[in-house]
């Protein structure tokens, strides 16, 4: 998006996309499962999209890398720094991909409790266009899809 002519030193305008999904789980289950690893790994990522490595440091200052193959072979890594880690109610980071100019994205995810399920809401900001917002709406809701059916097939980490 330009930047306001009125106002040259302003920062560009930015798109903020919420998106959220019901799960059966606990926000502590889903909590984790957002943050080791070995859990990331099976479920993150759109659909046709495979997370082939995952480093996570869930503590405030603590950096992420995560790794995405898509179809064709290409790999491309998301990074970010954790702002806030609030087990098991909020995740505040930032989200760059690869080396993408300007400042990183953020992302707040947030895990409330429903009775046996529980609402991941998450709030992605700072992005650039709304082209950009799209492509990440439909990587949020294959990421939520996956955490669902990875979660119902594996309700006990391990």
């Amino acid at each position: 998006m330009p930047q306001d002519p009125s106002n040259p030193g302003a920062p560009p305008p930015s798109v903020t996309l919420i998106v959220r999904k019901t799960i059966r789980a606990t926000p502590e289950r889903l909590f984790d499962a957002w943050t080791r690893p070995e859990e990331l790994k099976k479920w993150w990522g759109p659909q046709s999209v495979t997370c082939i490595d995952a480093k996570v440091q869930p503590e405030v200052g603590g950096s992420y890398q995560i790794a995405n193959q898509f179809p064709n072979g290409d790999v491309v890594w998301i990074t970010g720094e954790y702002e806030i880690v609030d087990r098991p109610h909020r995740l505040v980071y930032t989200w760059r991909i690869g080396t993408s100019p300007g400042p990183p994205e953020r992302v707040t995810v947030t895990f409330d409790r429903r009775g046996a399920d529980t609402e991941v809401t998450i709030t992605h900001e700072r992005i650039p266009s709304q082209p950009v917002r799209d492509v990440h709406e439909q990587g949020w809701l294959g990421c939520l899809d996956g955490l669902a059916v990875y979660l119902s097939e594996n309700q006990s980490p391990g």
